[in-house]
């Protein structure tokens, strides 16, 4: 594939790509504030649009993206990503998309308002049963903004590792400009077993303490930002069975597409990229991303083989 001309080609016969981090609730089902990291052009049309994430969907399959993993920010679109992940399993949104699975989190841009409500939805989630909810986040730490007091963002972060441990799912840690207190935190809380460090932001050595808690390591369309030299340097040095490839759709879309909404098809150009940077082959990286995926989001294997 030519990162250059951006081409996504079909899918190779059992190739199977996986979004591990998208919020398609964000454009298509009626948010109505833009995440902080949007692209120029990524605030796009709100309201119900349920045919075009069906669309949207369609394209991901038809790119050989077989699964994704949609990513709550606060109750209200944890609420709408598990609504798009049975409405998707339903067979509402057509025959042609992907698996669908979805996360519960409070983003620390939010903190200041609490976790009482995300507490409530995720035990009432796994009290009854869900299969669709995976995950607790995203959820960490982000002192590029500001936009809730630190201390008010660490509180929050300790309260969802420990709903994460309470009923053991997964956790998905945004991190930004705040490292120490991150491991702080959870060198107070106790990492849990199977947690995502998402949209990796750092390099090598920012790398290396996250693998050394026993985190994965997800990588971004950042990869692709041509002055991003110390996150390919990571994603080159990452263990090949830590290492997971999202999109965070409709933000932070890869080149060449830059201007434009990203969209979970996209993924195959954050593989690509990762693939270039560690000299593989991108339909073995695409499996075995694939498998690291299903595994720390402890999915059954068989709904996310190509």
């Amino acid at each position: 594939m030519s990162l250059a001309e951006g081409e996504i080609l079909p899918a190779s016969p059992g190739t199977s790509w996986f979004d591990s981090h998208c919020h398609l609730q964000d454009v298509y089902l009626g948010r109505d504030e833009s995440a902080e990291d949007a692209d120029d052009g990524a605030d796009a049309a709100k309201g119900p649009r349920t045919a075009a994430l069906t669309d949207t969907l369609v394209r991901t399959l038809e790119a050989g993206v077989g699964a994704v993993v949609c990513v709550g920010t606060d109750p209200a679109t944890s609420t709408q990503a598990l609504a798009v992940a049975r409405s998707a399993a339903a067979g509402e949104l057509g025959d042609r998309v992907p698996d669908i699975w979805a996360t519960a989190g409070l983003h620390p841009h939010q903190a200041s308002s609490g976790v009482d409500e995300l507490v409530g939805l995720v035990s009432a989630s796994v009290s009854s049963g869900d299969p669709y909810l995976v995950a607790v986040g995203e959820c960490g730490l982000d002192y590029h903004y500001d936009h809730s007091p630190h201390q008010a963002q660490m509180a929050a972060f300790a309260d969802q590792i420990a709903l994460a441990h309470r009923h053991r799912l997964a956790l998905v840690i945004h991190a930004r400009q705040a490292w120490d207190d991150l491991f702080s935190v959870l060198a107070a809380e106790g990492v849990p077993e199977r947690t995502i460090l998402h949209c990796f932001t750092g390099g090598p050595e920012e790398a290396r303490r996250c693998l050394d808690a026993g985190m994965y390591v997800s990588f971004s369309g950042i990869v692709t930002f041509k002055n991003a030299v110390e996150v390919r340097e990571a994603a080159a040095m990452c263990p090949l069975d830590r290492l997971l490839i999202e999109t965070d759709s409709p933000f932070l879309t890869p080149v060449p597409h830059r201007g434009k909404p990203n969209e979970p098809a996209y993924v195959v150009l954050v593989g690509a990229a990762v693939a270039q940077a560690r000299n593989m082959d991108p339909s073995e990286l695409a499996s075995i991303t694939a498998r690291n995926a299903s595994t720390v989001f402890g999915l059954p294997q068989s709904r996310t083989s190509g």
